[in-house]
């Protein structure tokens, strides 16, 4: 079972639960001009406690399937922050692909450091991952810094790798690899 860990001492990261729609959907339309450059554009449904609702079923049901894993950084009651663990393949690969982002009024304290820091420790000891990639926007310096501090190494630019808000764009992709134990 995955724990909630504290972060800072207001804000705990917590797996996410079907309890989250509300919260989400009030973290989102906090944050929708925070988050546009850097997401695909997304229908006004999602911006609704049932489109989150809808979103969170979904990602709960890969998570019970060991496909995902789906936290919330929260202050109280409050959402200020995402981490999921998307694409988690077993067998010879034991990857996953990073995804975070954290509420423009929580950015400069180091949330997404130690958030980061926090999922790659849990896909390496409790999840059993070998590695965890991430891409960001070739110009997302930021998250590129956070990625450099959590150990994470470049090792490419794909073209037009993701469609962001609504422009197929590059993005750097970078690796930590999280133990060399065999996957069998």
């Amino acid at each position: 079972m995955i724990e909630p860990v504290s972060l800072t001492d207001d804000v705990v990261l917590r797996l996410a639960t079907e309890q989250d729609p509300e919260a989400l959907h009030v973290a989102y339309v906090r944050n929708r001009d925070h988050l546009t450059p850097w997401e695909p554009r997304r229908p006004e449904e999602f911006f609704t406690v049932e489109g989150q609702a809808t979103r969170l079923k979904g990602l709960l049901e890969q998570q019970a399937g060991g496909q995902a894993a789906a936290w919330v950084l929260a202050d109280g009651d409050r959402v200020v922050g995402r981490m999921t663990l998307a694409d988690i393949v077993r067998g010879p690969f034991l990857n996953a692909h990073l995804g975070y982002w954290i509420d423009f009024g929580y950015l400069g304290r180091g949330l997404a450091t130690k958030a980061v820091r926090e999922v790659c420790r849990i896909a390496d000891e409790e999840l059993g991952l070998h590695r965890v990639a991430a891409a960001t926007l070739v110009h997302n310096e930021a998250s590129q810094s956070v990625l450099r501090k959590c150990g994470f190494e470049l090792f490419g630019t794909a073209p037009r790798y993701l469609e962001i808000d609504g422009r197929w764009q590059d993005h750097r992709q970078y690796q930590l690899i999280l133990n060399d134990r065999p996957a069998y």
